[in-house]
């Protein structure tokens, strides 16, 4: 048994929704379950309705008609999405009344994309003779936490879930991103979360591999529109991939590798556009290569933040209560650097940060810099050294990159860099020339 999961950008419209019919069939004999994002631009649009909603518009034509027009060019009836389209409108109604956008509301408003996507899919199954049915996984038993915009599969699903999809007849058309809370309410994996969706039914399922089929050819040695030289790679390990995924890169959801690891199912991320080329696989361990660094991601907005007190000198517990401020305001924290009096951490700009820095200032003075950028070495090459770390900073040096942080993680396969957000192109464009295009 396999999974195939197609993302946003593979089932757009027909023809990618036509093209996706015909690699499942051709997969027919490995009994696939088929996990589906919404269509590409769908989620932004409902976020969007969302919050026009508030200010009292609640129709929902743009997404019934661009369901309707695939339907049409499939040759399928338009009425196939009006019981969700008018579901969907009922809910917008309700924030216009009430005034008021939650985040449960907005999770149950976002579903609707796989929701509507998962019948088109299953549709266009069955109009081509395959048996096929639409399912929500939450009808399935995928039930989380109740962490809205970002929840996590309850470790007690994964039994259900299974028994269920196997008593699916013909395939299973499963909606990504989606759960329920134990309180019945949907929720959302965060953005991508088809992939982790996918991981997660094939964990269940006990899948031979778990097959991400997207828009690219696999995970590549740099973003393409930074280096037009990249080239994919043909094979990872869990341990590389999901540092990469963390890092910037942007083909496979990091929180994807959790399930699969766990289960040690290989992962595969294919072309739906050029299903010839090979992708790149994904597994528990991947054989020995002779490069130091395999890929260069990077990540954007990025603030550093420098803590600075006396009272950390020699005294215990002082660093427990630093974590303790930032995990308590959910702060993500990626590189950590420090000395005799002060830490410096990176984290997202984007998080609102105010309330995490005014508790912080009650026992430190604190410094923000924003407009920075992490650039990230991955390989498990650089476990053995032999001249990376010297390539690594010769390359930056000849680019005149300014180098303001650097962290070489505890698995010693990244070496991550802090670096000034307007030079991250000329730093990965160097790197990328230093260790692939000698």
């Amino acid at each position: 048994m396999i999974v195939m999961k197609f993302g946003g950008t593979s089932v757009a419209d027909a023809v990618r929704i036509r093209t996706a019919v015909r690699l499942v069939r051709e997969r027919y004999d490995r009994k696939p379950v088929v996990v589906v994002s919404a269509l590409a631009g769908i989620t932004n649009l409902l976020i969007d309705l969302a919050h026009r909603a508030l200010k009292g518009a609640t129709g929902v034509q743009e997404v019934q008609d661009r369901h309707r027009r695939v339907l049409e060019d499939l040759g399928l009836s338009p009425d196939l999405v009006k019981e969700e389209t008018d579901d969907l409108r009922s809910l917008l109604k309700g924030i216009t009344l009430v005034g008021e956008l939650t985040p449960r509301s907005l999770d149950c408003i976002m579903s609707f994309g796989e929701r509507l996507s998962a019948r088109v899919v299953a549709a266009a199954f069955v109009a081509e003779g395959i048996e096929a049915k639409p399912c929500d996984a939450y009808d399935l038993g995928l039930v989380t936490d109740g962490r809205f915009g970002a929840a996590s599969p309850l470790e007690t699903c994964y039994g259900g879930l299974g028994k269920s999809l196997a008593a699916v007849r013909g395939i299973p058309v499963v909606t990504g991103f989606i759960g329920k809370d134990a309180r019945g309410n949907i929720t959302t994996l965060g953005r991508g979360g088809s992939d982790f969706s996918a991981a997660i039914v094939g964990r269940a399922v006990g899948a031979e591999e778990i097959q991400i089929w997207t828009d690219v050819d696999g995970i590549m040695s740099a973003d393409p529109k930074l280096c037009p030289r990249a080239r994919s790679l043909e094979v990872l390990s869990f341990e590389e991939a999901s540092e990469l995924a963390y890092y910037g890169a942007k083909v496979v959801h990091p929180a994807t590798m959790v399930p699969a690891v766990k289960a040690r199912i290989p992962v595969r991320v294919l072309n739906t556009y050029r299903p010839e080329r090979p992708g790149t696989v994904i597994l528990d361990r991947a054989p020995a290569s002779r490069e130091a660094v395999k890929s260069i991601a990077y990540r954007s907005h990025i603030s550093l933040i420098s803590v600075t007190s006396s009272r950390m000198l020699m005294q215990p517990g002082f660093m427990a209560r630093l974590f303790e401020v930032f995990g308590r305001h959910e702060v993500v924290i990626d590189m950590v650097a420090t000395s005799e009096v002060t830490v410096s951490l990176t984290t997202d700009t984007r998080k609102d940060l105010g309330p995490a820095l005014e508790e912080l200032q009650e026992f430190a003075e604190v410094e923000v810099e924003k407009n920075q950028a992490i650039v990230s070495c991955v390989g498990e090459g650089l476990r053995d050294g032999k001249g990376a770390l010297a390539g690594i900073f010769e390359a930056l040096r000849d680019a005149k990159v300014k180098l303001r942080m650097l962290s070489f993680a505890a698995s010693n396969v990244n070496v991550s860099l802090l670096v000034p957000e307007r030079s991250v192109s000329r730093a990965v464009r160097a790197l990328h020339a230093r260790f692939f295009e000698k």
